[in-house]
C-alpha cells in the first residue's frame, strides 16, 4: 500500500504535548507508583531551514523533547507531527525524515574504521547498497572527515566524534536534524567548527533542534530558542542579534521569579 505524503504540512509541530514518566518502588505496604511530568502541555513549531534551540537546565524536557520527534517516545498527551506525519500513527515514515546525532564511544564501533562504521547504519537505515560508497564520500566531505575515512573509531577526538555522529545521521538525507549538546567536551577550535556545520546545514533546508544549555553557542547558532524550565515551555524568542548576556537575563528573569513575562532586552541585569 503506498505511503501517504501530506501536502503543506512541512516542518515539526508540537500540540499541547504530555510526557509523564512513571517509576515503581517497594513501600512497607506495596508497591508504589510515583510519576514524572517530563513535559506539560508544550506547543512549538519549527520551520523548514530553521535551528531551534531548546534552551534550560538538565532536568528542564530538552532531551524529551529530541526523544518524542525521533518516535524514541511517543506523547501520552497531545501529538506531534514531523513533515505532516503523526509520531503515533506514522512512526516509521518519521523515522526515514529524523536524523538523531548522538555522540559517544559507546554509538559506534571502537575497531572499526569510520567509513565501515557509516556503511554498517547505512544498511540500517536501508540506504541502497548502490548509493552506499557515493553517500558515505558526501557526508564525509560534509562534516570535514574525509581524510578519517580509514581511521579507527576508537582513535578519534572528541570533536572528530561529534562530526561522525553527524555524518551517521546525515547519511539516509534526512530533513530534520536533532542535536543533543553536540559541543559538549570540545575544544574552542572544534566548537566554532561545529557552529559552522550546522549553519551549513541549516541553509541546506535541513531543520536542526538543538538541545543546549550555553546561552553563547544559542546565540552563535540558532535562529529561535524556546526556553524551558520544569517540563514547560516559557518563552519563545527570535533571536536576531541578541546577545549571550541578554538571552542569559532573560531566562534567568524567568526561571528565578516564576513570572513569565517578556522582559526588557538589552539591559543587564
Amino acid at each position: 500500500m503506498p505511503e501517504f505524503e501530506p501536502a503543506n504540512m512541512n516542518g515539526i509541530i508540537f500540540e499541547s504535548v504530555h510526557k509523564v514518566f512513571q517509576r515503581g518502588g517497594f513501600w512497607p505496604f506495596g508497591r508504589r507508583m510515583s510519576e514524572t511530568h517530563a513535559l506539560k502541555g508544550i506547543s512549538l513549531k519549527v520551520l523548514p531551514g530553521e535551528v531551534l534551540g531548546l534552551l534550560g537546565p538538565n532536568g528542564s524536557g530538552k532531551s524529551t523533547t529530541l526523544k518524542l520527534i525521533s518516535t524514541v517516545l511517543l506523547p501520552d498527551r497531545g501529538r506531534v507531527v514531523v513533515h505532516g506525519f503523526d509520531t503515533r500513527k506514522h512512526g516509521q515514515a518519521v523515522r526515514r525524515r529524523v536524523g538523531l546525532a548522538l555522540a559517544s564511544e559507546r554509538s559506534f564501533f571502537p575497531r572499526l574504521t569510520v567509513r565501515e562504521n557509516l556503511e554498517f547504519f547505512a544498511a540500517l537505515e536501508d540506504v541502497p547498497r548502490s548509493d552506499t560508497p557515493s553517500r558515505i564520500t558526501g557526508v564525509l566531505s560534509q562534516v570535514d572527515l574525509a581524510e578519517a575515512a580509514n581511521k579507527q573509531a576508537m582513535k578519534l577526538s572528541s570533536g572528530m566524534y561529534q562530526r561522525l555522529a553527524i555524518a551517521r545521521a546525515l547519511i539516509k538525507h534526512p530533513s530534520v536534524l536533532l542535536l543533543d549538546e553536540p559541543t559538549r567536551s570540545l575544544d574552542a577550535a572544534a566548537t566554532s567548527d561545529m557552529w559552522r556545520l550546522i549553519k551549513q546545514l541549516s541553509r541546506q533546508g535541513i531543520s536542526a533542534v538543538l538541545a543546549t544549555h550555553n546561552f553563547e553557542e544559542a546565540t552563535a547558532v540558532c535562529d529561535r530558542v524556546a526556553l524551558l524550565h520544569n517540563g514547560e515551555l516559557i518563552e519563545e524568542q527570535q533571536l536576531g542579534n541578541l546577545m549571550p548576556e541578554e538571552l542569559r537575563d532573560l531566562y534567568l528573569g524567568m526561571t528565578e521569579s516564576g513570572d513569565k513575562k517578556i522582559l526588557e532586552l538589552g539591559v543587564s541585569a
